[in-house]
């Protein structure tokens, strides 16, 4: 199983919060699960990631905290490998989260930039943007969590298809 993730932050430093995310469950073959929602960061959000991600402070004051929606993030992602694009960056959030309420979150983690670095060696770029664009993969709501989210379902199942190498592990962890 995976766990195809995406978040939207407040920004990247220490004391950001998440303000959204998606996860897809994954079999190797097809989604089997899907969770999605805004988040109330219950801090401010700053203009620049407003303008970056079309999510603003009105948007999430009536959203779930992360601990209203942890138990659905943990379902989808347990016994899973945890999957996304630039993985370290959306996993130190979702661990950040899990710590703050006590709960000590441990996942196996595959990245899709360096999978994708192995797997379809030469382009130009590996951002989620310019990779999709080289393979083809249309993104639709860039820089949300569903959009992106999504788009790294599709990209991920290209690197199964192209995985010649045998980098991404197929059997349970």
């Amino acid at each position: 199983m995976y766990a195809i993730v995406d978040i939207e932050t407040t920004g990247g430093g220490g004391n950001s919060r998440i303000t959204e995310i998606a996860v897809f469950r994954h079999n190797g073959v097809e989604v089997i699960d899907f969770f999605h929602s805004l988040i109330n960061p219950e801090i401010f959000i700053p203009p620049f990631i407003t303008r970056l991600t079309g999510i603003d402070n009105l948007m999430v004051q009536d959203a779930p905290t992360f601990s209203d929606v942890q138990d659905s993030v943990r379902a989808l992602t347990k016994d899973a490998w945890f999957v996304a694009h630039n993985a370290k960056f959306d996993y130190g959030f979702l661990k950040k989260e899990f710590g703050a309420l006590d709960e000590y979150f441990q996942r196996d983690l595959l990245c899709t930039v360096q999978l994708s670095r192995k797997i379809f060696p030469g382009l130009k770029s590996y951002s989620l943007g310019n990779l999709c664009e080289s393979l083809q993969i249309l993104i639709e709501n860039r820089h949300r969590a569903q959009g992106d989210a999504a788009a790294t379902v599709k990209l991920f199942e290209m690197l199964l298809e192209n995985d010649l190498q045998k980098l991404i592990p197929v059997n349970m962890l």
